[in-house]
């Protein structure tokens, strides 16, 4: 099976090459082989890769920079979306697309469920929506995968971030009201890989089988943490380990000025992907574990 991988050398994308390896033949891009601010770029590859199976890994993900560059963020988070899931349509294949927990206004107690309201609160999370209803006006088979947190052993996330803050501060202040699940990268794409191999399996019957399937589902980490908790148990293993690191302190959303609003409460339920697809993802601990294990086996 053909499978054309948009967003390669992305936090997920760069998981994906290893996952999708063993499910049929990855052809990938990333943004210097396709840029996705050239709408007849995109249909162009699409339509001379012929793909069995679309997979979106590519994303517009500066919360605070989408506030002054809105152009931008709807470009690649929306149009181009548009545009692939139009091709996925032409040629009746399934696409993947990854979307965010910042389509909620996070103003809940309760794990959110994939048709509850939308209301984001930041301009990000305005694209994302926008991506997400583009596919669906489509008609495509399509699964939109929310996810949140992101995080991995490359690009510019949370964990590197602390991890480089914790040997550089002599004290640090992490935001602790703002609720949500760490997600490994490596986690979404295993799961993704899994989806797939169903999806492989059933390509005789796409219509049928996945006309009832497509949709949004929630894919994330189970438990729930604040960035603070994060930042915690990111300091406490490297303390276990020898290092020498920041003190670290809480602080509130409100005592940290940011160009955009973050939503407070963003756990996802996930239920809906274990009923279909048979996946839940492990604690969000235990997964950070590992991930921090694995450098220190490369060091």
């Amino acid at each position: 099976m053909k499978i054309l991988l948009i967003g390669a050398n992305g936090q997920v994308g760069y998981e994906l090459q290893r996952s999708l390896a063993c499910l049929g033949n990855v052809i990938s891009t990333d943004r210097k082989q396709l840029d996705l601010t050239n709408n007849d770029a995109v249909r162009a590859k699409i339509a001379e890769i012929q793909p069995k199976l679309i997979v979106n890994a590519a994303a517009y993900t500066a919360v605070d920079k989408a506030e002054s560059e809105q152009a931008l963020a709807i470009q690649i988070n929306v149009d181009a979306v548009r545009v692939m899931a139009e091709e996925a349509k032409r040629l009746n294949i399934l696409l993947i697309h990854y979307s965010t927990d910042y389509v909620f206004d996070g103003q809940g107690k309760r794990p959110w469920c994939e048709n509850d309201n939308l209301a984001p609160i930041n301009y990000y999370g305005e694209s994302k929506l926008l991506g997400e209803r583009a596919i669906q006006e489509t008609g495509c088979h399509h699964l939109i995968l929310r996810t949140s947190w992101v995080y991995g052993v490359r690009g510019s996330n949370f964990l590197l971030t602390m991890m480089r803050l914790a040997r550089d501060k002599e004290t640090l202040s992490v935001v602790a009201d703002q609720i949500g699940a760490p997600t490994w990268s490596r986690h979404i794409a295993d799961a993704t890989a899994q989806i797939v191999a169903q999806y492989k399996g059933s390509h005789s019957q796409l219509d049928d089988y996945w006309s009832l399937r497509s949709g949004v589902y929630h894919l994330a980490a189970s438990g729930q943490g604040s960035w603070y908790d994060f930042a915690e148990a990111i300091f406490q293993f490297m303390a276990s380990q020898g290092e020498q690191v920041a003190v670290l302190s809480q602080t509130i959303t409100a005592d940290y000025r940011t160009s955009a609003q973050r939503p407070l409460f963003t756990c996802m339920n996930t239920d809906k992907m274990a009923d279909t697809f048979d996946i839940r993802l492990p604690d969000w601990r235990g997964s950070l574990d590992l991930v921090m294990a694995s450098f220190d086996s490369e060091a």
